[in-house]
């Protein structure tokens, strides 16, 4: 991180501008408003529908008609890019050559495999510090699994990610109904578990094979004379230099599940094991009590698993979809700008979570498998 910044920022208040106020904005807008010493300043939102609800949530900030606006307003300290994937590079770059201040940029950083080269001379250049907003690492089961993962294990060997949900949510233009726009459901929404992957291998991805396909999800819709492109269901297998080997289990209809997300590690000592719920508001009411996130360690010897209970705080959980965590992630992202501590998520990790996302997706298609010479950053 540019020293220049954190200078500049260190010890006072935070000022945001936003660029995009869909539902992912709006999170943003509710758990920023829960933060000390932050603020959101300027908005720019082009859909008329979400521009009023990010009204709502953030009622002393301007509303503005382009991100150059955003960006000519004197009284910002940083930037959210929280607008539709397919956006992400144009407006970053019009961020390096406007104004580059700092920024935190919602997954994935790009979506079309021609920017990748671009996106790295990006990263080489920008002289602010940029945070990839992977809001699953920060998810408090998830951080404890993470913490304890290589104790538990004695060294993880095989680590397997499951996610069970509902179907994509409606948004502005259905820019997530199609690959062209959100860059395929292996980039737009998996490149979250591809970081996690990284992050807890402490390793590279060298192989990557996959399948996938629609099967139930989005096949009755229509969009002029389309009909949505994006699966609904798969698997990705990835091997990585270390000798650990990772798997994704996605399906796209199952939102029946008491767990969404369920991720398991395993190596010579034994097992850890996390259960994420879905989002509060999708709780049916006649199930009960929603189910609290559990960490399981299962050691070999003694045998017997330990469950620990991981409670959230309903604050925010009703502040968004992300079991808290993107709270926890703005939290950690003040702290960066004011020079408490490190950008945790770097554009280098950003670009490698969707280079994974692009080798499954191909490899998915072409039925291939895809080697880290499509993978290297």
């Amino acid at each position: 991180m540019s020293l220049g910044f954190a200078r500049k920022i260190m010890g006072k208040h935070i000022s945001y501008g936003i660029i995009g106020c869909g539902m992912m904005g709006q999170e943003h807008l509710r758990n920023i408003a829960l933060l000390p010493d932050t603020s959101v300043t300027v908005i720019f939102e082009p859909d008329e529908a979400m521009r009023t609800i990010a009204a709502s949530l953030a009622p002393a900030a301007a509303l503005v008609g382009s991100v150059r606006d955003v960006l000519a307003h004197p009284d910002i300290d940083c930037v959210l890019i929280a607008s539709p994937n397919h956006v992400h590079s144009a407006q970053l770059r019009e961020i390096a050559a406007t104004r580059p201040l700092p920024l935190i940029v919602e997954k994935p950083l790009f979506i079309d495999p021609t920017e990748a080269e671009a996106m790295r001379d990006f990263a080489a250049r920008y002289p602010a510090p940029v945070w990839v907003a992977m809001e699953y690492r920060y998810m408090p089961p998830v951080a404890k699994f993470i913490a304890e993962a290589e104790a538990a294990t004695g060294g993880i060997r095989m680590l397997t990610i499951r996610e069970h949900r509902y179907p994509f949510l409606d948004k502005v233009g259905a820019w997530n109904r199609f690959e062209r726009t959100s860059g395929g459901t292996f980039v737009e929404k998996c490149c979250h578990f591809f970081d996690l992957m990284r992050l807890i291998l402490k390793s590279e991805p060298v192989r990557v094979m996959a399948s996938a396909g629609q099967a139930v999800n989005h096949l009755d819709e229509r969009y002029g004379n389309e009909t949505p492109d994006i699966w609904d269901n798969g698997y990705v297998i990835i091997d990585f230099a270390s000798s650990a080997r990772a798997m994704l289990e996605l399906c796209m209809f199952a939102e029946g599940s008491r767990y969404q997300e369920e991720i398991s590690a395993v190596g010579a000592a034994g097992k850890i094991e996390c259960l994420v719920p879905g989002p509060t508001r999708f709780w049916p009411p006649e199930a009960g009590d929603p189910p609290t996130p559990l960490v399981v360690v299962s050691p070999r010897q003694p045998g017997g698993p330990r469950v620990v209970e991981i409670p959230v705080d309903p604050t925010l959980l009703a502040a968004g979809d992300h079991n808290g965590s993107t709270f926890y992630q703005h939290q950690r992202f003040c702290a960066a700008l004011r020079g408490e501590g490190p950008v945790e998520v770097t554009l280098e990790d950003g670009w490698r979570a969707v280079a994974m996302g692009i080798a499954a997706q191909r490899s998915a298609r072409a039925g291939v498998v895809v080697t880290d010479a499509a993978l290297k950053y």
